[in-house]
């Protein structure tokens, strides 16, 4: 009861995004529980990505968390932008250099290429911290704040085949927490993906640091097979 009420009034917009709710005696006692059946019902709402407990704080309605497909060849923008959601992204640094050792073992060798590095902002909010490097210098010049990166491959010819991407668990360095603007030690996905031409040569390796308070991991298990994507709990 308590859960489905709470659930109601957080999808309804009645109970709005980052908003407090009352302390947990109050609620207890408006509720006519205990406070070990509220506090039952608190972390079902938690897991299920409604509100989020903080220590020494109190208990808030979760920020909404989008959508981003793992399943397809889209970047994480062009999945977002495709649900209505206001992507923005910002460049960081754009230049030719030579890659690090983790992309040289992905290109096979380590001559120049272009490191592009971007934040993706979500509804104006630093969501993603992205570094990738692109073999060949065609994209050296080229305005990615814009457009996606598969499609300014393409427009010079260049066609992606596939992509294999591996997500593991995380958390916020420094660097990553300064460029997201959250405390050290966040919650993060760090994502490595590999993309592949027409001919199976790496032509991008890309490294992001995905926040994990802004986007989860959901699986759809079919006969047909399994899906995976970066949800939205609304």
């Amino acid at each position: 009861m308590i859960a489905d009420d709470l659930s109601t009034k957080i999808r309804g917009g009645e109970l709005s995004p980052g908003s407090a709710l009352p302390p947990q005696k109050e609620l207890s006692a408006r509720y006519g529980v205990t406070l070990a059946t509220l506090r039952q019902a608190l972390q079902q709402l938690e897991d299920d990505g409604l509100l989020s407990q903080q220590p020494g704080r109190g208990t808030f309605v979760a920020e909404p968390r989008a959508a981003y497909r793992l399943d397809s060849l889209r970047g994480f923008a062009e999945d977002l932008r495709a649900q209505g959601r206001l992507v923005a992204t910002q460049i960081v640094d754009q230049v030719v250099g030579r890659p690090p050792a983790w992309a040289v073992a992905r290109f096979g060798d380590a001559l120049p290429a272009v490191r592009l590095e971007r934040l993706r902002l979500l509804a104006g909010r630093p969501a993603v911290h992205q570094v990738s490097w692109i073999r060949g210098l065609e994209l050296a010049e080229t305005d990615l704040s814009g457009s996606s990166l598969y499609a300014a491959l393409a427009d010079h010819g260049i066609a992606v085949h596939r992509a294999s991407e591996s997500v593991r668990p995380g958390a916020l360095d420094q660097t990553t927490a300064t460029l997201l603007r959250q405390p050290i030690g966040t919650p993060a996905f760090l994502s490595e993906r590999v993309t592949y031409g027409l001919d199976d040569r790496t032509l991008v390796a890309d490294r992001a640091t995905i926040l994990g308070t802004m986007l989860e991991i959901r699986t759809e298990r079919e006969v047909t097979g399994l899906s995976m994507q970066w949800a939205e709990l609304s």
